[in-house]
């Protein structure tokens, strides 16, 4: 059954202050691995998620937009947090290519449907948490969680379908080297003192992966 995965990371001897420029560097970190240098949303939520944010950007990164410099990194999170208190958390949404099957309608003469894999966008985000939002979860949370949406691209549970050729496990194998190196760019590079990748259910990913690809 397809699950949420997240990354949680803490930073020793945490000072709120310092919540922009570790969201910066978590950010940089993901563009090593995703090619993608531009923030495509960004959003400030107080309180808890249960609340509507009380700040909310789109960003056009493409041939209609008349400028692209506000969703710099740098700019996109100086932005959106010039409303910096510690009861709000601040989102910033990113994509990368994974690689995804599709079915393509075979010639009139076959029966069957041929899966071809393709790169496909998808969305990251990660959120800086301040010390009092949602009661202080940044605790179990992190002090920046990475929110990668549902974790069929890296495992493709039987309810997606698909049949797991060697084709298959080449791509899954590729989502995967790209999900490690970014947690190890950010392990090197960001500063961190503790990281934890995880899933909703609490089930392991890579015991996810060993039972549905047969890995040793």
């Amino acid at each position: 059954m397809a699950d949420q995965l997240y990354l949680s990371l803490w930073f020793p001897n945490f000072r709120f202050e310092a919540l922009p420029v570790a969201l910066i560097s978590v950010l940089r970190q993901f563009t090593l691995v995703s090619g993608e240098k531009r923030v495509s949303a960004a959003s400030v939520y107080p309180i808890d998620f249960t609340e509507s944010p009380i700040y909310q950007r789109i960003y056009v990164n493409d041939d209609r937009a008349e400028s692209t410099e506000s969703s710099i990194i740098e700019n996109a999170v100086k932005e959106a947090t010039e409303q910096f208190h510690e009861d709000m958390a601040y989102e910033f949404e990113m994509k990368w290519n994974l690689w995804m099957p599709e079915s393509n309608p075979a010639p009139l003469a076959e029966a069957a449907l041929d899966v071809l894999w393709r790169p496909h966008p998808s969305t990251v985000k990660v959120i800086g948490f301040g010390p009092e939002f949602d009661r202080g979860a940044y605790e179990q949370n992190g002090h920046i969680r990475v929110d990668f949406g549902l974790d069929t691209p890296w495992v493709m549970d039987e309810e997606t379908g698909v049949d797991l050729d060697e084709e298959a496990k080449k791509h899954i194998q590729q989502n995967v080297e790209m999900l490690l190196a970014f947690t190890l760019s950010v392990e090197k590079n960001s500063g961190i003192s503790g990281r934890l990748l995880w899933t909703e259910s609490g089930e392991p990913l890579a015991e996810k992966l060993r039972t549905r690809l047969s890995l040793n």
